[in-house]
């Protein structure tokens, strides 16, 4: 055997699937061990071998548990088995008691005379004599576990990746839809995107390369699945992190996020140093930083606000683009915003949003009412104490009234008259 290829061989494999080196050896050692079993080995045996990289030997050694008598299960029960069919339960005797087999047990008597100090319960290795022929069958063996091993090692390398990387964003391919769940591929493994974590009427076309929010990687027999979001609040905290060195440093906090995928967003920034604007960090020159995470969103609008540890202030920021002329915290956490009657609609926002997303940031249930633009107190009593003028001419009209009330009776008598003396 070419020792330098071997070993060459080994790291490559090592290299390309991303395995540590020792799992690679591991995985070598299995498939020989199957080998060895499969050409010289018996049935039940436990066999193990052990590479040496550097010299290409392979050691072999064949497994069995040291057992005393207690923990052998005789004749009568394990007839007793048979006949009731019953199930060994966890916490009874029988849970330790095995049924003997000469291939992977031995007595600690027998065992001691091999390794004096050795207890039952432990494992002795009884080293086997090496071979180096192997059979059709046994190569085919070695090479099936092999490629299982490696690809069992590569599943769990790909899913400690992706575990370490939740709560993170991550760029992926838009692959294929299959009813209502779109399949990213994420370079090593693949990702999906469910119906709930999508933004409504984004579409998403093959080939297409988007950011995604890793939300969970879960462990399935075809290997590490990842979930996706497009949706999560979070995605946009994530995103200014990117595009924003203050954020990703932590000299500007993002507070809070109010989030409608796809529709409107409000971020809460504040900052950790004196002396940096907030807003203007997150802003940007010309607007470039805060552009770049809309345009990721497919043009979901970012209102920024500056957070503040004053309720009031705070909810006021929250309300804009609207004016709030004033805010009065009310008990139960619930507060009540004044604006000016033609900033209501602006306040309230198309369906209640701007409220709605006011609220959700501020974490306060939040009343916007338009502000009364009554006139003052003297107008109205100005109002209220008429002038001499304005009394006559109110006596003059009352007296009209009373005359023609008083012909139009007349009128009404005089006509009764006529009808009786008629009849």
């Amino acid at each position: 055997m070419d020792i330098k290829s071997f070993t060459s061989a080994i790291a490559q494999i090592a290299e390309e699937k991303g395995i540590p080196y020792d799992k690679v050896i591991e995985s070598i050692e299995q498939a020989i061990a199957a080998a060895y079993k499969k050409d010289y080995g018996e049935k039940g045996q436990v066999i193990k071998a052990k590479l040496e990289p550097g010299t290409g030997n392979v050691k072999f050694w064949q497994v069995k548990l040291v057992v005393d008598k207690s923990m052998i299960l005789s004749e009568e029960e394990m007839e007793e088995i048979k006949e009731t069919r019953k199930e060994i339960q966890e916490g009874k005797e029988e849970e330790k008691k095995v049924r003997f087999n000469a291939e992977r047990h031995i007595l600690v008597s027998d065992a001691r005379k091999v390794k004096p100090k050795i207890k039952s319960g432990e494992e002795l290795e009884i080293a086997l004599e090496t071979k180096s022929d192997y059979g059709r069958i046994a190569a085919q063996t070695a090479k099936q576990v092999i490629l299982q091993k490696i690809r069992e090692a590569e599943k769990e390398v790909v899913l400690l990746e992706y575990q370490s990387k939740e709560g993170e964003i991550i760029s992926g391919i838009v692959q294929r839809a299959e009813g209502r769940n779109i399949f990213f591929d994420l370079g090593k493994t693949f990702g999906i995107l469910t119906r709930e974590e999508q933004v409504p009427g984004e579409f998403y076309r093959p080939g297409q390369r988007l950011k995604v929010y890793i939300l969970k990687v879960e462990k399935t027999p075809k290997g590490p699945v990842v979930f996706l979001s497009r949706a999560y609040p979070k995605l946009i905290s994530k995103l200014f992190e990117l595009e924003v060195p203050e954020i990703s440093s932590d000299q500007v906090q993002i507070k809070s996020i109010a989030r409608e995928a796809g529709s409107r967003s409000k971020v809460a920034v504040a900052s950790s140093v004196e002396g940096i604007d907030p807003i203007g960090s997150a802003v940007g020159q010309r607007g470039t930083r805060v552009m770049a995470v809309i345009n990721e969103l497919g043009g979901e609008k970012i209102d920024i606000i500056e957070y503040s540890e004053d309720p009031a202030k705070y909810i006021i920021n929250s309300l804009s683009p609207a004016k709030v002329l004033e805010v009065r915290i009310m008990p139960k956490n619930k507060a009540l915003a004044m604006v000016p009657e033609d900033q209501l609609s602006l306040a309230i926002g198309k369906d209640g949003q701007n409220v709605r997303l006011a609220a959700k940031l501020t974490g306060w249930k939040i009343d916007v009412r338009a502000a009364d633009l009554e006139e003052t107190v003297e107008e109205k009593e100005e109002k209220e104490i008429p002038t001499e003028k304005e009394v006559k001419e109110v006596e003059k009209k009352s007296e009209k009234k009373e005359k023609v009330e008083k012909e139009e009776k007349k009128e009404v008598k005089e006509v009764k008259k006529e009808k009786k003396s008629k009849k």
